[in-house]
Order: structure tokens, then C-alpha cells, then sequence
């Protein structure tokens, strides 16, 4: 007689599926269809919100798939909004180290990820210390392009700022205007060198700074004047395809001390670059 060496319901499959179930559509933005017998997600929206395949979400929940990768694990728990505690038991029972202190998180809490969702068309990212991207939203997609084309390892803002090769950016699909972009440009690299006082044994900063030092004239530059602040606000022009250019206001949020920073872009009230703010939404299902 086989001996269960794991208590029901306990494994990595039943854990997703048991968190996927407690969770309702509204509290990850979705809307409730009429008819519906699934109190929590449905697969395919797990799927669409973590970034993977149906598929690969029911192999997970079988037990088929057990040993997901450290950028899954991650998409998985911010989907679910799990909290630090539930996230490092995903780590766990995926057979992988948990993130520890030193390391630049990327998990948004879950009362964070209720008010992102809220936000509506709002154009609104999330990025960690390290100006890796970790979550977008409809609106954001539709202002700027969708990320998602990109492998995630590439989904970095300051690599697409100061660029080591001649590969198209990763972040945004339209052309992009600053105000000043020099002043962005010193924003960056001063939020990076507050990010690694923040996180000195993080490996990824080190590496993307080691990398743009070597790689990036401008960024090496503006490393060695040593100055230290945080990335604030900004206002920029998107060049969109379909609705021509909009003027938004960029204001950056700090996450307290996961450092995570929360990016808005909004068009003030009443103008014409609020009503092309919206039209992009509409034309952006389109492209």
C-alpha cells in the first residue's frame, strides 16, 4: 500500500488551486459575468494575469508541472495576491529559495494590488527597486504598448534608457518625449545608487549596474558623480499610433521599504490630451 508522505491537499497543485478559488474576480479588477459558478478565478484568468499558458496553469494544479521557475512563482503570487508569508510557502513547495531581505522584492501587497486594480484606465506600472518591471495594467498597455512581447529578464527601465546594444526598447512601443530628458536621465542612475545602499547584496543590481557601467557611456557618466535621490515626476508626450500625441503627467509612488515604485500617467482634466488618454484605450485593443 503506498504511503501518502504529504498531507491532502498541501502540495503545490492544490495550494495554487486552493488560493486561486479564494480569490474573487473583482479584487483583481475583473468583472463578475452573469451566471458564473466559480466564486474565485477561473483558470484562463489565473493564466492571463500571471502571464502563462492555460495549459501550463493546469499542469501546475494537476501536478504535472512541479517545478515552475523563479520568475512564475513570482507572476503566480502577485496574481493571487498572496501575502509574504504565502508567497514564500509558493517558493517553498516549487522547491526554490524564497527571496530574503537583501534581495530586491517584487511581490506588491496584497491592499497595494486592490488599489492598482481600482484604478481603472488609469496608466499605471509597477516596477522594483531595480526598475524591473512586475505588473501593468490595460491602461498602460494601451498608452505605451504591451510589455509582454519582451522576455521578462528585459523588462527593465533602465535598460531601455541606457541601452548596451542597438536592440529596440522593450518597454514601451511608441515613440517617447521628455520635458527634460537629461533631468530623467539623472533621476534614474541617482534612484539606482539609492537602490543599492538600499539592497547591497542584491545580485540582479549589481549586475545591471556592473552592465551599464561597461556598456552605456551616458550611464557611466552620470555613475561616477555619485549622486543619490529618487525618481519623482516627470511629464512626456506619447507618440500613439492611433489617437496622435498625449501629454501626461508622470508621478512615481514608493512602496515604503520593498522600494517598490508605483508609476502613474495621467492628463489633466478637462483637456484634449485626457480624451486622447482615454481614445487609447479603444484603439489600443486594435494594434
Amino acid at each position: 500500500m503506498e504511503i501518502m508522505t504529504t498531507a491532502p491537499g498541501t502540495g503545490l497543485g492544490p495550494t495554487i488551486r486552493t488560493w486561486r478559488d479564494r480569490l474573487p474576480p473583482s479584487a483583481a479588477g475583473l468583472p463578475a459575468a452573469r451566471g458564473r459558478r466559480a466564486a474565485g478565478l477561473r483558470r484562463e484568468e489565473l493564466a492571463d494575469l500571471a502571464g502563462v499558458s492555460v495549459d501550463y496553469v493546469v499542469r501546475l494544479e494537476q501536478g504535472r508541472a512541479t517545478t515552475p521557475s523563479a520568475s512564475v512563482v513570482a507572476s503566480l503570487a502577485r496574481a493571487l495576491q498572496l501575502t509574504a508569508a504565502e508567497r514564500d510557502h509558493l517558493y517553498l513547495l516549487a522547491r526554490l529559495v524564497p527571496p530574503v531581505a537583501d534581495s530586491v522584492p517584487g511581490h506588491i501587497p496584497p491592499g497595494v494590488q486592490r488599489v492598482l486594480t481600482r484604478l481603472g484606465d488609469v496608466a499605471v506600472a509597477v516596477f522594483a527597486a531595480d526598475w524591473q518591471l512586475v505588473w501593468w495594467n490595460r491602461g498602460w498597455a494601451a498608452l505605451l504598448g504591451d510589455p509582454s512581447a519582451a522576455p521578462p529578464p528585459l523588462r527593465n527601465f533602465a535598460r531601455d534608457r541606457f541601452p548596451v546594444d542597438a536592440g529596440p526598447a522593450r518597454l514601451a512601443r511608441w515613440p517617447v518625449a521628455e520635458a527634460d530628458p537629461g533631468a530623467t536621465d539623472a533621476a534614474v542612475v541617482s534612484d539606482l545608487r539609492r537602490a543599492t545602499g538600499r539592497f547591497p547584496r542584491d545580485g540582479r543590481l549589481a549586475t545591471l549596474i556592473r552592465e551599464l557601467n561597461a556598456g552605456n557611456e551616458r550611464f557611466a557618466e552620470l555613475w561616477a558623480t555619485g549622486e543619490v535621490a529618487a525618481h519623482r515626476e516627470d511629464h512626456k508626450t506619447v507618440h500613439h499610433p492611433s489617437v496622435g500625441p498625449v501629454t501626461v503627467d508622470c508621478d512615481v509612488l514608493t512602496d515604503g521599504a520593498s522600494e517598490l515604485k508605483i508609476v502613474i500617467m495621467t492628463a489633466a482634466p478637462g483637456s484634449e490630451d485626457e480624451t486622447r488618454l482615454r481614445l487609447t484605450a479603444v484603439a489600443g485593443a486594435a494594434l
